[in-house]
Parts: structure tokens; sequence; C-alpha cells
């Protein structure tokens, strides 16, 4: 995520924040701890923030494929969520938003994705491997 040009105040604590809503997500991963905890970690950070996050869109399990099992939301409940167990490989990519958590993706190219209600959206994205003592990072 990088701040191009002139950026106000507003937007650049937002890029921020979801920086620092992604290394909540981090520090959440345990190793044979719950996948849930490291969404529920960047949602109450975000949410603490005041800023809501998507829910269509999450990280992925990372193996054979790029994109595979699990989906890892970013608004999960603690407690919940398959076990993360060393070798375990995933991202963490939240999308955070300065309004509400709605999307619209009606744009006729079947891919852009936007707020529904036009607010700034920001996005960081890790890959993570879980080892015997916590996780490594594999790309940031």
């Amino acid at each position: 995520m990088f701040c191009i040009g002139e950026v106000s105040d507003e937007k650049r604590r937002l890029v921020e924040e979801t920086k620092k809503a992604l290394e909540a997500g981090l520090a959440a991963v345990k190793p044979w701890g719950l996948l849930g905890d490291v969404g529920a970690a960047v949602h109450e950070y975000a949410h603490a923030q005041g800023f809501s996050v998507v829910r269509e869109f999450g990280g992925h399990g990372i193996g054979l494929e790029f994109h595979e099992d699990p989906f890892v939301s970013h608004v999960s409940d603690p407690g919940t969520g398959m076990v993360l167990a060393p070798g375990c490989c995933f991202t963490i990519e939240p999308m955070i938003n300065m309004g509400s958590h709605d999307i619209d993706m009606t744009d006729p190219n079947g891919w852009t994705v936007r707020t529904a209600d036009r607010k700034p959206s920001a996005q960081w994205e890790v890959q993570l491997v879980v080892t015997e003592t916590g996780y490594e990072l594999l790309s940031w």
C-alpha cells in the first residue's frame, strides 16, 4: 500500500491504521492457535479506530495453488476456525474502509471493487508460514 502524491491526513491515517490492523492479526498467529483469532484481532483493531472491514474478501491459503483454502476472514469470531498447525501457509490481507463495510462489484469488467458508499479503502497484505514458535513472514 502506497500513498502517491498529495494525500490528506485522513487518508494517510487510514493507510497507517490498516497496516496496524494487519499487525494485530499477525500478533494473533500462534502455533496450535485458531484462525478465527487472527480475523477477530484485525476487526477489533480496525473497529476501535473507527473503521470497517470488508467481509467478502480476505486472505487465503497458499499451497500447490496460489489461492487455496482456508478463507482467512478478517471479521471472524475469536476461538473459532481451523487450527494453525506449524507449516500452515496463508495470507492476511484486510481491506479497511473509512465508511461502511459494504462493497459494490457492479462494474461491467467483473473485477473492479468499490466501497458502496464510495469512501476510501486501504489494504495491506502479508504471506506467512506458521512455525513451531510463531510465524515467519514470507512476503510483505
